[in-house]
């Protein structure tokens, strides 16, 4: 699609659409004239350059990459009329569409019944999630993965309720036999699983959590916010498909939280939070006499935390969702791109003399590091710190990478060759999140093999 043409057209679709209203005259307050705009702009546009390239492949640091142009003219066209979705007097038609955006993410992960909407951010998602765990557990604390988002703990201390760092097995997933040990204790009413975790995008085994669901009487929520849209590959045909237990098993958890600003293809911000049970809803009970007038629907602010949200969010969703929509054959195969690239990349890593992997990847995350003379950890992350340097900063051909620190312990169960002289070490990691990493990875493989020779 040609951007230029469509956001041109958005410009004049709200033109059409004002006309409707009759004519006004503009207030001298706001007037700019297009000279003293140009010379803003250019002092604006230049000052933007100050970014890294995370619309290239060459760019496989973190989770960031440009908006699909059709969230960003739909962004665009709804926030030319500025609709909040908190009331329905505040955005009729986004309200609308952020409901059946919902119920598609609702039905991507299997849900019957949902209540949930967007949100600014997977951290103001998780943050509900485990505001609605307090109202149902007021005297419990919540389990997490020491791999789980830093957002989990950070929360509990909003929320006033005590965290549990649960260990993890050599794959960085939750160790649930460290989980049921910990639950014996009766102190945890809510325990967070992760499919996709920051790190290593390791996925927690939801479907073996359920049956401690069961004995223990806790609440399982779900952390998808990087992963969640990886379900579209389980039991998929081909080297992308990925094992379906634990994302069948989402299905049953209590309350899902997933970000569409990762692999949902849209701008920041956009979140997204699920709970299995509507009656849920009760916890958001609020008096608000100057907002609710328009209609006796369920309003989206009676739900929510938050209170004003960018219509404009779930406009550039609801317009994303009808072209890709959130099923194996529309979203899932930009997904399945990223994926196979991860895999050919730890493929050619793994016949590599100069680089060795960490781990296989799980989902579409590479880790790796630089093979050093004395295989010793302060080494590596010499190495690895001089190639994240090195590589971002060639003119010529930069890479632009991220690292990942470990500690030793962890490294040499994984890797015994290796002396442990610190107590930890940082190593390479990529987020292969464009499609187009697939006909890049072996230009981002020579590239590293020659920043990583001695």
């Amino acid at each position: 699609m040609d951007l230029t043409t469509w956001l041109a057209e958005a410009v004049a679709s709200n033109a059409d659409w004002a006309t409707a209203f009759g004519a006004f005259d503009p207030h001298p307050a706001q007037a700019v004239d297009d000279n003293r705009f140009g010379a803003a702009f250019e002092v604006f546009t230049e000052r933007l350059k100050d970014n890294y390239p995370f619309f290239h492949p060459r760019y496989a640091g973190q989770m960031l990459k440009p908006p699909h142009p059709a969230a960003v003219v739909g962004y665009l066209t709804a926030m030319l009329v500025n609709p909040n979705n908190h009331a329905l007097d505040g955005g009729p038609a986004t309200a609308t569409m952020e409901r059946e955006v919902v119920q598609q993410l609702a039905t991507m992960f299997g849900y019957d019944t949902h209540l949930g909407h967007l949100t600014t951010s997977g951290t103001i998602a998780n943050l509900e999630a485990l505001f609605v765990a307090r109202e149902l557990h007021p005297d419990k604390g919540v389990a997490f993965s020491t791999e789980a988002h830093y957002t989990h703990g950070r929360m509990c201390g909003v929320l006033g309720m005590e965290g549990f760092a649960v260990p993890t097995d050599d794959l960085g997933r939750m160790d649930l036999d460290a989980l049921e040990d910990l639950l014996r204790g009766g102190k945890v009413g809510t325990v967070v699983l992760t499919t996709g975790t920051t790190g290593l995008g390791a996925i927690e085994p939801v479907h073996e959590a359920l049956a401690l669901r069961e004995r223990y009487g806790v609440r399982i929520h779900v952390d998808a916010a990087y992963g969640g849209f990886f379900t579209l590959l389980a039991d998929a045909d081909g080297p992308e498909g990925l094992p379906a237990e634990p994302w069948r098993a989402v299905a049953q958890a209590d309350s899902i939280v997933v970000d569409p600003h990762k692999h949902g293809l849209q701008p920041y911000g956009c979140g997204a939070i699920l709970f299995r049970d509507p009656s849920v809803g009760r916890f958001y009970l609020h008096d608000s006499p100057y907002t609710y007038f328009t209609s006796d629907e369920l309003h989206l602010g009676e739900i929510s935390l938050e209170c004003s949200r960018a219509g404009a969010a779930a406009a550039a969703l609801w317009l994303t969702f009808q072209l890709l929509p959130p099923t194996l054959e529309g979203l899932g195969q930009v997904l399945a791109a990223g994926r196979r690239a991860a895999l050919r990349w730890a493929e050619l890593i793994e016949d590599s003399e100069h680089l060795e992997l960490y781990q296989p990847p799980q989902l579409d995350i590479v880790s790796y590091f630089p093979v050093t003379a004395g295989n010793s950890l302060s080494q590596i992350d010499a190495a690895s710190n001089r190639i994240l340097r090195e590589g971002m900063t060639d003119s010529q051909d930069p890479v632009f990478l991220s690292t990942l620190r470990l500690g030793a312990e962890r490294f040499t169960a994984r890797h015994p060759k290796i002396t442990a002289d610190t107590d930890g070490a940082r190593i390479l990691r990529s987020v292969l999140m464009k499609p187009e990493s697939e006909t890049y990875v072996e230009h981002l493989h020579r590239r590293l093999e020659q920043l990583a020779r001695p």
